[in-house]
């Protein structure tokens, strides 16, 4: 009988070990630009501010970077984030001296995270007039 009651007994147990399993990891959003503004700084080249969000964990998983491209894809600057931010989410930083190409009338913002790199969403931003 003892047997028997052992061949029972496993299917439960495991089925508690796998109900006491932690869950794996929810899947992280990418870092996403969530709003800019650019304006020219004069003899070709432009200032934009970029709004960041992402939810930073700390030095190990946090938004480091995003870039300006023309609508080829082009990176036409990039402005490094060289610390996490945490408690200040969303956040806005800005780039000056970008060099975009005469005639252009819009650009594409995208962010970098340090672990998943560049984020598939950009962000498109019509430039105002000379």
């Amino acid at each position: 009988m003892r047997p028997a009651l052992t061949a029972l007994a496993l299917p439960a147990a495991l089925a508690a070990l796998l109900v006491a399993l932690p869950a794996p990891p929810a899947a992280a959003a990418e870092a996403k630009v969530v709003g800019a503004e650019a304006r020219p700084e004069g003899g070709g080249t432009w200032r934009f501010s970029a709004t960041v969000a992402h939810p930073d964990t700390g030095w190990d998983h946090y938004a480091d970077a995003w870039r300006v491209e023309s609508p080829e894809g082009e990176t036409l600057g990039v402005r490094e984030l060289l610390h996490p931010h945490v408690d200040e989410q969303p956040f806005t930083r800005s780039l000056g001296g970008v060099v975009v190409p005469e005639g252009t009338e819009a650009v594409r913002l995208r962010a970098r995270d340090s672990l998943d790199g560049w984020a598939e969403t950009a962000f498109d931003l019509a430039l105002p007039a000379d």
